[in-house]
């Protein structure tokens, strides 16, 4: 793989460029429902541990995000949304990358084994594992099913968290689980809608390169119907109560409504209005994904209200 960096104009980096490494923006939605996982799990831990805990799963995340752009370099170099990050750019060689990815990893899992457990531990360096050398360095150049499969990675965190808690995995963790594996290939592909170019100049097979946007449309809408049968199927295990289960039924009838939407639309109008409708989905589904792991969060808080699984 060629090392980008050597074409690029040298700086000395900053901490704020190694904080890039990490992708921090990803690694707040992996704090986020790492917690909720650690939270919505039955029993407790000492608050110093469910510190510590959150603490190294978001440390394995920025981990997995450094080894990431170590991989990745050539393609950012050449996509124009990427190419400000810090291997393209040349404020970052790609060894430091790679050796803050592996040193982060190594920390990461075995502080998680020794302030929770192992079997979390595990769960994490599988995570870490998944998305560096399944997603990054196979399933991403290789297949249109990249996001499909590579969602898993980011869907682990609330498992890993529920464990750390239990010590094993549950419905609950799985489903949990499965909100995320199933938002992420609507959510990606609504974003692949509007920056295709970004992927045909990278040669990256995103299903809008190798199907089309006309098929892309449709997968997302496939995506958020199965998402959704889940999304509601949570509040009846004892995620959340009533709280997620008002949460999933609105936010879901939306999410569902701008997806009927999206595959409607036309190409040419579609670039006419410069995406408006993909745009908006796109930042929609960061929301919806927030507030299904909130309303989690906050029934898990009050505690069992009665009917469904014994929580609303």
């Amino acid at each position: 793989m060629t090392d980008v960096s050597l074409n690029a104009p040298e700086y000395d980096a900053t901490f704020g460029d190694f904080w890039a490494l990490l992708k921090p923006r990803v690694m707040t939605l992996v704090v986020f429902t790492a917690f909720v996982g650690l939270l919505a799990a039955p029993g407790s831990l000492h608050p110093v541990e469910a510190f510590c805990a959150v603490l190294f799963i978001a440390m394995g995340g920025g981990a997995a995000g450094a080894l990431n752009m170590w991989w990745e370099s050539d393609l950012d170099a050449v996509m124009k949304r990427t190419q400000k990050r810090p291997i393209p750019s040349g404020r970052v060689t790609r060894d430091a990358a790679l050796a803050l990815g592996v040193a982060l990893a190594g920390f990461s899992v075995v502080m998680l084994g020794l302030a929770t457990n192992w079997a979390a531990a595990g769960w994490l360096a599988f995570t870490i594992f998944f998305y560096a050398v399944i997603y990054t360095m196979w399933l991403k150049r290789s297949t249109p099913q990249n996001i499909v499969i590579g969602g898993a990675a980011g869907a682990f965190p609330p498992l890993v968290g529920w464990v750390a808690a239990t010590g094993s995995v549950s419905l609950e963790a799985v489903l949990m689980f499965a909100l995320i594996f199933l938002w992420t290939p609507p959510h990606f592909w609504a974003l692949a809608l509007f920056t295709r170019m970004d992927y045909d100049n990278a040669q990256v097979p995103m299903l809008t390169v190798t199907h089309g946007r006309p098929a892309t449309r449709k997968h997302i809408l496939v995506y958020t119907i199965i998402l959704s049968v889940f999304a509601l199927a949570a509040a009846f295990v004892g995620l959340g109560g009533i709280v997620y289960l008002i949460t999933a039924i609105v936010c879901t009838v939306i999410f569902m409504r701008d997806a009927i939407r999206i595959s409607k639309r036309d190409e040419v109008v579609a670039e006419a209005d410069g995406y408006a409708v993909e745009k908006a989905f796109f930042k929609f589904s960061l929301l919806y994904l927030a507030l299904l792991f909130g309303a989690i969060l906050i029934g898990s808080l009050i505690g069992p209200l009665g009917m469904f699984g014994g929580w609303l």
